[in-house]
């Protein structure tokens, strides 16, 4: 019978010539098409073996009257899926296809609480900052182009001149992140070199990237200085030699040591550099712009401050708190940026035309808004300052909608909750916002780690987080434009059942 039922699959060409099916390769392409029909078939033939092996399995039966009886049932049974299976082809073409389109970079909502969220792309940008982005690359565009002059240019002078006006360095330029940056400014200050580095401030910044191993990536010798927790400014003196190329500080973002412990300002080393000759860099990490201190965060400095206390250069990211896309930015005197502006390796990190433009719109946004504004107009700093009574208000608007549909099956709540920033940014500041708890109530409800899967696999993902055994949704990540989209996709989770 098997024999019969292989010849009743089709071909790959007699399926490709269908009208549902041709419609399907104007869609996505006849490649795409032709190689989810023959996963589809290889998914028939593999239902066709299952009998063979079941067939092989009764016949080992001692009982011939119980085998013929199971084996007519199974037959029929069967014979119909597998007929359902080929009516079916065209449909089931169609659903992987569209699986697959689903699989690739895809908008989420993040309702983590963790608004850096690495995983999630970190910061987003402004929705009328992507429409202008869209609309420079989707032509060609003055990238290096000098339309004054009518002769080649540098793709920092878009917003060199801005990052100066609003950080009060002399010269800027950009690389595709700030580990980048780091590595770049070290092999054009330091190469064959010593660093001098103190060791509380030898930190990991992820993925086991350190900063010895930069120092050492980027040819320079590391000069530990002090212990991990005090070191003195007595400490980098005697350490300054004639081998010296550099004076460096890592801002430790991601961490804290207190208690007993002591380091060296910004102040004085700068003092220091000037004193010796030695240039002073300050790896500053995230590139706060904005003054935080009303909002309850006194440790850490803008990079006006730092440039202010007399760095030379200062690195810092552009998609943490600045708010921007993925750079590293280099900021500070111009004798220095040329020599880094000229290095070989300036071109392998060289940002491109998308990071560029986007680089321009956030410094224009810096230069022209005051602090108050800038904490609405950027997306971070907006969640940054958002506040529980305004997470409360949005968590009620969803709530208001679920709960009818969650019945008795879900208990649905709006609860208060503390969110973070995320990466490597702020580590010990908890924001306190609130957001919505479901918890299963019923027998055939879904479990907290399947409520968690289903809104991570809905056509709009919805990315939340289990605590305490509870499905939580926390609205500082939130934005308002979302909400709408938000209930409607959460619906969809809560009539689903086991």
């Amino acid at each position: 019978m098997n024999k019969e039922l292989y010849r009743k699959i089709p071909k790959v060409d007699v399926l490709l010539e269908l009208p549902e099916i041709r419609e399907l390769t104007a869609e996505f392409g006849k490649r795409a098409v032709t190689e989810c029909i023959r996963e589809e078939l290889d998914r028939i033939r593999g239902m066709l073996k299952q009998r063979e092996a079941k067939s092989a399995e009764l016949q080992d039966l001692q009982d011939w009257d119980d085998v013929q009886g199971k084996e007519t049932t199974f037959d029929k049974t069967f014979e119909t899926a597998f007929e359902q299976a080929l009516d079916g082809l065209p449909s089931a073409v169609c659903s992987a296809l569209r699986e697959k389109e689903l699989t690739g970079f895809r908008r989420v909502i993040n309702a983590t609480g963790t608004i850096l969220h690495t995983n999630l792309g970190r910061a987003p940008i402004a929705k009328e900052h992507a429409e202008k982005i869209a609309e420079l690359v989707s032509g060609y565009s003055n990238l290096e182009y000098n339309l004054e002059e009518g002769r080649r240019g540098e793709r920092y002078s878009h917003f060199e001149r801005l990052i100066c006006q609003v950080t009060g360095a002399e010269s800027a330029m950009a690389v595709n992140n700030n580990a980048g940056a780091v590595l770049l400014t070290l092999s054009a200050l330091a190469c064959g070199k010593e660093v001098i580095v103190s060791r509380g401030e030898q930190i990991e910044i992820g993925g086991k990237f350190r900063v010895p191993d930069v120092i050492r990536q980027g040819g320079a010798e590391l000069c530990e200085v002090g212990t991990t927790n005090k070191t003195h400014l007595s400490d980098y003196e005697e350490a300054v030699s004639e081998r010296t190329g550099l004076l460096l500080k890592v801002h430790t973002s991601n961490y804290r040591i207190v208690g007993f412990s002591e380091s060296v300002s910004t102040k004085e080393l700068a003092q220091l550099s000037v004193e010796t000759g030695v240039p002073f860099v300050e790896d500053l990490g995230s590139g706060i712009m904005v003054d935080l201190r009303k909002y309850g965060i006194s440790n850490e400095p803008t990079v006006q401050e730092v440039l202010e206390a007399g760095a030379d250069v200062v690195c810092f990211s552009g998609d943490k708190l600045l708010g921007g896309p993925q750079a590293g930015i280099i900021a500070g005197k111009k004798k220095y940026i040329d020599q880094i502006k000229k290095h070989p390796l300036t071109r392998a990190l060289r940002i491109d035309k998308f990071t560029a433009a986007s680089l321009e719109l956030i410094w224009r946004e810096y230069y022209r808004c005051s602090p108050a504004q800038l904490m609405e107009r950027i997306p971070v700093l907006k969640m940054f300052a958002s506040t529980r009574e305004e997470q409360e208000l949005r968590a009620q608007k969803v709530v208001s909608v679920w709960r009818e549909r969650a019945g008795s099956r879900y208990h649905v709540s709006v609860e208060p909750m503390q969110a973070q920033m995320g990466g490597g940014t702020l580590p010990l500041h908890q924001f306190d916002g609130a957001g919505i708890v479901i918890s299963p109530c019923s027998a055939d409800s879904l479990t907290t780690e399947q409520l968690e899967e289903h809104f991570r696999r809905l056509p709009l993902p919805v990315v939340g987080r289990i605590q305490d055994g509870q499905f939580e949704l926390h609205m500082q990540t939130v934005f308002d434009e979302e909400i709408p989209k938000l209930i409607e996709e959460g619906l969809r989770v809560l009539s689903e059942g086991i």
